[in-house]
């Protein structure tokens, strides 16, 4: 397939504000890709070369890829920086110097000697990301300016969006997932298939190339594997005991909500890794916890989950979320780990020796997980305890926050409370502290918009338009602007931190009906508080859900200092939490 295919595609899904338009364009997409390509194809439409989980990063800086432009095309660097601070795009600067390059040169009349393939691109990516040692730079140096010497304008835009991890298309999972129900199993109620492959091995690539290749048997046979990590299962969100106990049928377990970093942690003989809640492998920042499976799960092989949590060294008290970003270094680990030592919470057990644990009942992963692991001092399964009155729950939930904890999580018991891998589901029900009264309860916020502020914040952003994530539908909703809780600092840092993900228009994804200064491709998560959830005119958050056409907002919100880099966009606050949120509160006004 030539690559000019995938960047003339990338152009139009960039190009449209409409998701059932960006659907149809990926489908058309698949139509004239080979099968025997498609892996790479999808993994390119993400941005990326591989799963997340494999931890190789394509790595090219934004001074190696304009050498590389330079080398391509013989502009001077200079003149190629100043290009690039007015567009803030690389991929721009490089076509406007290809595209000079071709019409001063021979090439504008002969054309090129040959097209660039998607395979010869991604293999060339694929080396650039392997490259390492002393002479890395120049290895990538190389194999960049070769590329760029052979592509169009056009290709150069999106190889150096690639290289660079700005590719802007945001096409999410969701969507390539419907894409590929529609095109290869021709219809979209037949996601539900592929999203059991993809939540069990975290590789849509490769869940793309079976299905094109092998159809609908070749997608049940998917297994989990140790060594592979699933997309984690996430909890919904209620306001109270009461609430909790109808939604369980009366009885439910629930255990202790910890205010640390969910980790997927892998045993394999004596080989463990790690893995994030987005399914980065950060084994290398936790030697630790890395020796404390080693000595305290007694299975050869065992898929385990735990909240990894900071604790206080003399005393063994918690210590709050951020101090575990401490822990995320390239350098100094030893230090680190001598500073902010960690102790495993561990909740749930997903396979051990063999078995697959995932189509069991709660109760019986549970039981499982207490003859797998050997508890120790910095090592211990979650408190738990079974509850069937609302007077139980909440006695549990006063010693969770006296012990520390941010709350508890409620867990079905019966026996359809499987282990549900990345799905948002009421079979795991959050309470927290704040759940009990008005809304001071943080919630986790996109960023898919900026207003240039004025006075003291003049030519930087002075506010952020945030969004929910509505999970059923896989956009973004708007749910307010906000301008309070930032420092100088964090408001100085903000393009820096923006500038990759900045669009030129509203992207498709994003329902908003206000307008922004700027506009970003969704992608960072901010933690935010505000004073109550109130009806807007304005804001799309559930819109007409509560309300014929009017949406809700976060009355007052403010900043809390919190960057949720731990969380992708889809991770966020839904939509469908927020709601529940507003009927709490309305329901508080209407007993008083």
């Amino acid at each position: 397939m030539k690559f000019k295919i995938f960047a003339e595609f990338c152009n139009r899904i960039e190009a449209t504000t409409k998701r059932l338009e960006m659907i149809d364009l990926i489908v058309d997409l698949f139509k004239v890709t080979p099968v025997n390509e498609i892996k790479w194809l999808v993994n390119l439409l993400q941005g990326k070369l591989h799963p997340d989980y494999v931890g190789l990063e394509i790595g090219i800086a934004d001074k190696l890829a304009l050498r590389g432009i330079e080398r391509a095309t013989g502009i001077s660097l200079k003149k190629l920086s100043s290009w690039f601070v007015e567009t803030g795009d690389l991929g721009l600067t490089c076509e406007k110097a290809l595209r000079i390059k071709t019409q001063s040169s021979l090439l504008s009349f002969l054309g090129k000697e040959e097209d660039l393939e998607l395979k010869e691109v991604y293999n060339g990516l694929d080396k650039i990301a392997r490259a390492s040692g002393k002479k890395s730079q120049d290895i990538k140096l190389d194999i960049l300016a070769g590329l760029l010497m052979k592509a169009s304008p056009l290709e150069g835009k999106y190889i150096l969006r690639i290289v660079t991890g700005r590719l802007r298309l945001g096409v999410a999972d969701a969507t390539i997932l419907e894409a590929l129900a529609l095109h290869f199993l021709g219809s979209r109620d037949q996601r539900i298939v592929l999203e059991r492959a993809y939540n069990i091995s975290s590789d849509l690539g490769l869940v793309a190339e079976t299905v094109a290749s092998k159809g609908l048997d070749g997608l049940k046979e998917f297994r989990v594997h140790p060594g592979i990590p699933l997309r984690p299962m996430l909890a919904q969100r209620l306001a109270s005991p009461e609430e909790i106990l109808e939604k369980m049928g009366g009885k439910c377990a629930v255990e202790y909500k910890y205010d640390g970093e969910r980790m997927q942690i892998h045993k394999v003989g004596d080989n463990v890794s790690i893995f994030s809640r987005r399914l980065e492998n950060i084994t290398f920042h936790y030697p630790d916890v890395v020796k404390l499976t080693k000595l305290h799960v007694k299975a050869d092989t065992a898929i385990f989950e735990a909240e990894c949590v900071a604790v206080e060294p003399e005393t063994g008290e918690l210590r709050p979320f951020q101090e575990l970003m401490h822990r995320r270094r390239k350098y100094g680990i030893q230090e680190a780990l001598r500073e902010y030592p960690v102790s495993l919470m561990v909740f749930e057990c997903l396979f051990v020796d063999g078995e697959d644990l995932t189509n069991r009942s709660y109760l019986e992963r549970r039981e499982v997980l207490g003859k797998v692991l050997s508890e120790g001092e910095r090592t211990k399964i979650v408190e738990s305890e079974i509850v069937s009155s609302p007077e139980e729950m909440e006695n549990f939930f006063l010693r969770a926050i006296e012990d520390g904890c941010e709350g508890l999580i409620a867990k079905d018991i019966s026996e359809k409370s499987i282990y549900r891998a990345g799905k948002r589901e009421f079979l795991w029900i959050k309470l927290k502290r704040s759940y009990m009264s008005k809304m001071i309860e943080p919630v986790d916020l996109v960023i898919v918009g900026a207003y240039y502020g004025k006075g003291k914040r003049k030519g930087i952003y002075g506010a952020l338009l945030l969004a929910s994530y509505n999970s059923e539908e896989d956009v973004f909703e708007t749910v307010c602007k906000c301008g309070t809780g930032f420092t100088d600092e964090d408001l100085s840092n903000l393009p820096k931190i923006l500038n990759p993900f900045k669009m030129e228009s509203r992207h498709a994804r994003v329902r908003a009906e206000l307008d922004a200064d700027v506009w970003f491709v969704p992608s960072k998560v901010i933690e935010v508080i505000g004073d109550e959830i109130t009806l807007s005119p304005v804001h799309t958050c559930a819109k007409n859900s509560v309300r014929e056409d009017a949406g809700l907002a976060i009355r007052f919100p403010r900043f809390t200092g919190r960057y949720r880099d731990d969380k992708s966009a889809e991770q966020a606050t839904t939509t469908k939490e927020i709601i529940e949120m507003y009927n709490k509160q309305l329901k508080k006004i209407e007993e008083k």
